[in-house]
């Protein structure tokens, strides 16, 4: 009988084929025999009045299967026994917040004060909203103090403020930010928002740096009209003879009552080099918001040049 070559490529698949069968029959049974279970490792010791066996049982994804072994309950776990299952890292984590809280709170509070003293007035206050120790923190009269002496003055260190020194702080802002309004209504010349920012009164004044006063004088219109409107004349006067002044205000010092307060500063004209003006503004609170009452610009002499201070005036 003669074997063509075709049978002799044909036995030659067969004996590849078969040898791959049996090569994935031993790759499976070393697989099953892998993932059969462990023989139990627990560990049992003498049992006595003084000590019991637990079993450590692991819940990780390791080759142990189960129980690693046994711990007597007198003594305490290593510490590989306690990350097995994570419980050594929560213990860590828990130590940590409760000595961070309670660092924070035997700091010395001196210490604290200083430290929040670099923080400006907006992050103190964002300081205040992270949780209750940071808002007790952060709501510190002292801070508060030493806050305000930074971005105000210290000539008012001997004072006591009713509402504390937050509150203080905050109402002092208040009038500074309503100065500052009124220096950018000189800059833009708007009579509109210049006559809103002074009170409606009878008793508004106004001196400007030529020394005349406008305070109203008795006339066809009642008191408290004409005294208004002649404030508001001078204004109109100078905006439209003034060809826009450019100047810079400095030294600004503030003085807050419960619903007074008036503002000193020195404002320096670019064009002028003769030396700045002293300048006082006096506010009222009324319904919530602050107004201007009285305003008074002098010409600081440097030198007795009198006469071509108030010509530059």
């Amino acid at each position: 009988m003669e074997i063509t070559a075709f049978d002799f490529a044909l036995s030659q698949y067969f004996l590849i084929a078969s040898s791959l069968t049996l090569l994935s029959l031993l790759l499976a049974f070393l697989t099953l025999r892998s993932k059969s279970p462990k023989p139990d490792l627990t560990v049992h010791s003498p049992t006595s009045a003084a000590s019991t066996t637990k079993t450590i049982t692991c819940r990780c994804c390791c080759s142990c299967n189960g129980e690693i072994g046994s711990v007597n309950s007198t003594d305490s776990y290593t510490a590989e026994e306690k990350y097995l299952n994570g419980g050594g890292a929560a213990e860590e984590m828990v130590v940590e917040k409760q000595t961070g809280a309670s660092m924070m709170e035997q700091l010395v509070p001196e210490i604290t004060t200083h430290a929040l003293s670099y923080l400006d007035y907006p992050s103190l206050c964002r300081l205040s909203m992270t949780n209750s120790l940071m808002r007790k923190a952060a709501n510190d009269d002292n801070a508060w103090k030493a806050l305000y002496h930074k971005d105000f003055t210290l000539e008012q260190d001997s004072v006591t403020p009713v509402n504390g020194w937050k509150a203080y702080y905050a109402a002092t802002r208040a009038i500074v930010n309503v100065n500052t309004e009124f220096f950018n209504i000189i800059r833009e010349r708007s009579l509109q928002a210049m006559s809103q920012l002074w009170l409606h009164a009878d008793y508004v004044k106004c001196t400007h740096a030529s020394g005349e006063n406008f305070s109203g004088e008795l006339g066809a219109e009642s008191f408290l009209t004409h005294r208004y409107n002649a404030v508001i004349q001078s204004w109109q006067f100078a905006f439209n003879w003034e060809q826009g002044l450019d100047f810079q205000v400095r030294d600004v010092r503030a003085r807050v009552l419960t619903d007074m307060a008036w503002v000193t500063m020195k404002m320096y004209v670019v064009e002028m080099d003769n030396g700045p003006f002293n300048v006082t503004n006096v506010f009222e609170l009324h319904n919530g918001r602050w107004h201007l009452v009285h305003h008074h610009c002098s010409v600081m002499v440097l030198d007795g040049e009198v006469d071509q201070q108030i010509m530059h005036a």
